[in-house]
């Protein structure tokens, strides 16, 4: 009951026509940044951060959230129609809504998945309701320790969860930590890396670095594969009529099942950190076609194959938000730049955050409700006009972005070096697209560089220099197992694939 009377403090909070405002044009903004393929939710909030600089704490924090949580509803339309993902997280979605649409089926297809996201996120809200004051509580009791074994973990999982290139990820969180030393020492207060620039000494800021990686990164990345999309039957396609929507709702009560399990699993891939909603559509995807009566229909137009996805992605949405809130510890790269938001508000995320800044906390939580209910309702009313933003020229859209991206950087800060820094990380990030690196291992770093370093040196002063430390604390060790876990996992699979390999070639062989 604690919960309920806390979120309710905190919709308390949130009810005041100036706030609901900033929501509904932060869920508007998201849905546009979703349908215009190649921007997407990461870049929007990067490219819109700074605008927040001048809102009250709790309306910047919910705006940033709307564009979010619109976002990820606006992938949808563009998957579906085009087969053109507007995030990384609408590609499983993609799998089955697009053949769906070739069906003549393109409405049943997006009211599913807009009606699907709203169920999953609203399951996870649930969740994260009742079990952000629990977390927040154990994490009280954590010292510096359990907190670095923690963030290893964060780190651990790029490593080990992150695909089939560990080296590419290991690299740029190597060069994540880089940037996150230059300035002040965080024990000392001695300056490291300036090179004798009085400018360098309060450090690299987050923001313009995210703002290059992901806005103008993107940008000469579409440029450089001359991105178009073609449009065909936009308009007819794109309506939704309330027969569509009441089909789509039945296809959901008829896969409960699945939506619960596909919720369930995507609000629990969040909470990892550096997960993310990705991995977690293609999983749920995966567990979807294997449990499914008939597989064979995946890939040909199978709503399973649209529900199981949104449910997921929508819930680690969600669940990425709570470690970041609880423990600091951004569970995506959109949680990242949401945590930079909460540092230049002047918060500090942490388990004190609950007790400290409840209205904040709470209201935030309670944003989550809301925002996805007017998602769904202006996704539900406003799909055609969403999908006519397709209709813009990309020519028209780069300076537009570009010219968001060098104000937004210049704003922080009303310094030159942040846009220089925006500059040449956007050059930077188009080289590192280029050549298959992935940015979020980089950003994560760069975030959690300094609580990282903190956490280290005061541990082993507390140890007089001694590592034993992190495996003789009862809360530290099993999470410090798991992260070195995490790290060698790579090489452990490597040696796996050899020995079954060499398995299979002797069995060849006789």
């Amino acid at each position: 009951m604690e919960s309920l009377d806390l979120l309710m403090t905190g919709l308390e909070a949130l009810l005041t026509p100036s706030r609901i405002g900033f929501m509904m044009l932060g869920v508007i903004l998201g849905l546009l940044v979703g349908v215009l393929p190649g921007v997407g939710g990461t870049t929007g909030v990067a490219i819109l951060l700074p605008v927040t600089v001048f809102l009250e704490p709790i309306s910047a924090l919910v705006m940033l959230a709307g564009i979010y949580w619109g976002s990820m509803y606006g992938g949808v339309i563009t998957s579906i129609l085009f087969a053109v993902p507007g995030n990384p997280w609408s590609v499983a979605v993609m799998f089955d809504g697009r053949p769906l649409a070739k069906q003549g089926k393109a409405q049943l297809a997006m009211s599913a998945a807009f009606v699907v996201s709203f169920v999953g996120a609203l399951i996870a809200s649930v969740l994260f309701t009742f079990f952000a004051v629990p977390f927040a509580e154990l994490a009280l009791s954590f010292g510096p320790p359990e907190m670095f074994a923690v963030l290893l973990i964060a780190f651990g999982t790029f490593i080990g969860m992150g695909g089939d290139a560990p080296g590419k990820a290991a690299i740029m969180i190597a060069l994540g930590f880089l940037l996150s030393t230059v300035g002040l020492d965080v024990v000392t207060g001695a300056p490291r890396l300036t090179f004798g620039y009085i400018e360098l000494l309060q450090g690299f800021h987050f923001v313009p670095i995210t703002i290059g990686l992901f806005g103008i990164g993107e940008v000469l990345s579409n440029a450089a594969e001359r991105y178009k999309v073609q449009i065909e039957e936009m308009t007819r396609a794109a309506k939704l009529g309330l027969h569509d929507v009441v089909e789509s709702v039945r296809a959901v009560v008829r896969n409960w099942w699945l939506v619960i399990s596909s919720a369930v699993l995507g609000f629990v891939t969040g909470i990892l950190p550096g997960a993310g909603a990705t991995p977690a559509s293609f999983m749920a995807y995966g567990i979807a076609q294997k449990t499914s009566k008939h597989p064979e229909k995946f890939g040909k137009g199978a709503i399973e194959g649209v529900i199981a996805p949104e449910a997921a992605n929508n819930a680690a949405g969600t669940g990425s938000i709570l470690p970041m809130l609880v423990l600091g510890i951004p569970g995506s790269p959109t949680a990242a730049i949401m945590m930079a938001g909460v540092f230049m508000w002047g918060f500090i995320p942490g388990p004190r955050l609950f007790t400290e800044q409840p209205d904040f906390v709470w209201g935030f939580i309670a944003s989550l409700y809301l925002s996805n209910v007017a998602a769904l309702l202006i996704c539900l009313t406003a799909t055609p006009l969403l999908a006519l933003m397709l209709r813009t020229p990309y020519a028209i859209m780069v300076p537009i972005i570009v010219v968001l991206c060098i104000v937004g950087s210049y704003a922080i800060q009303n310094s030159l070096l942040d846009v220089w820094l925006t500059l040449i990380f956007g050059v930077l990030g188009f080289i590192l697209r280029r050549l298959n690196y992935p940015l979020a291992p980089l950003v994560v770093a760069l975030v959690l560089g300094a609580p990282t370093e903190e956490a280290l040196r005061q541990s082993l002063i507390m140890s007089d220099g001694s590592l034993a430390i992190f495996f003789q604390r009862p809360i530290s060790m099993p999470i410090m197992l798991v992260a070195l876990l995490l790290f060698i996992l790579p090489l452990l699979q490597m040696i796996w694939r050899a020995v079954r390999a060499r398995r299979t070639a002797e069995a060849a062989g006789k």
